[in-house]
């Protein structure tokens, strides 16, 4: 029987009465050790922000101030090639970028660039990773979370293919936007895909995590299952990638 993904949470998470957010939370982890890396003095850039979603949607006031440093450091920039990113309002400044990743900014410009779902649909990652650390200050920080290529989210991703993408997430994830799915290619989400493509950058640090299920048609049998499934799986197999790479 269909139960509501609050309903499921609160159930398998009880800790959620006490501050909105699961002891598994990925996001919690996530943007706990960026907001330990930020300063006031700080200049953030938001790569693939977007119309703001990961930021106004899910959670509650506590993760959303997690997740928006507008006013808490020096400058925020975001720059997607969405267009919606003008109108972010979350971000002091914006910029919509070409297929070609060029970023419109002069060397050196942040302090740290975070980058949240965004690894996946990255077609070419070694013009990306040049481009990111190009515009990253020296000794500034890029932190990045991933679908990991060879969990089950991904891998059922890649079988369904991208046409098939928005149906298949429209089933498991009834509560999610069409218009926040785009074409996914996986070419940087292994441990091995961002040393390669990271290869001289800095210090690298790549770490796998099982957030609550998310895709689980809203059916508490399979929700049981998938908890099981985090609970057993191996690092390597985790769905989910947290990176943090430190410019040199």
């Amino acid at each position: 029987m269909p139960t509501s993904p609050e309903a499921l949470l609160h159930r398998f998470y009880p800790e959620m009465a006490f501050g909105g957010f699961t002891r598994v939370s990925a996001t919690v982890e996530f943007f706990t050790r960026i907001n330990a890396l930020v300063k006031p003095t700080d200049r953030i850039l938001d790569y693939g922000a977007g119309r703001g979603a990961t930021i106004e949607t899910g959670g509650n006031a506590f993760t959303q101030w997690m997740k928006d440093f507008k006013g808490r450091v020096a400058h925020v920039e975001g720059c997607d090639i969405d267009p919606a990113v003008l109108e972010n309002p979350f971000l002091d400044g914006a910029a919509v970028i070409g297929p070609d990743g060029k970023l419109p900014y002069p060397d050196n410009s942040f302090d740290g660039v975070i980058t949240s779902w965004v690894f996946e649909h990255i077609e070419h990652p070694g013009p990306f990773a040049a481009e990111v650390m190009r515009v990253l200050k020296p000794g500034g920080f890029l932190a990045a979370m991933t679908p990991n290529k060879r969990g089950y989210i991904a891998l059922g991703s890649r079988l369904a293919g991208n046409a098939q993408h928005v149906d298949l997430l429209k089933r498991v994830q009834p509560d999610r936007n069409d218009f926040d799915v785009f074409p996914t290619f996986y070419r940087l989400n292994t441990r091995k895909d961002i040393q390669r493509a990271f290869t001289g950058a800095g210090d690298i640090a790549v770490y796998g995590t099982s957030s609550e299920p998310a895709y689980h048609f809203n059916n508490l049998l399979l929700y049981r299952l998938f908890r099981l499934i985090h609970a057993v799986t191996p690092d390597a197999f985790h769905t989910a990638l947290l990176i943090f790479i430190r410019k040199a």
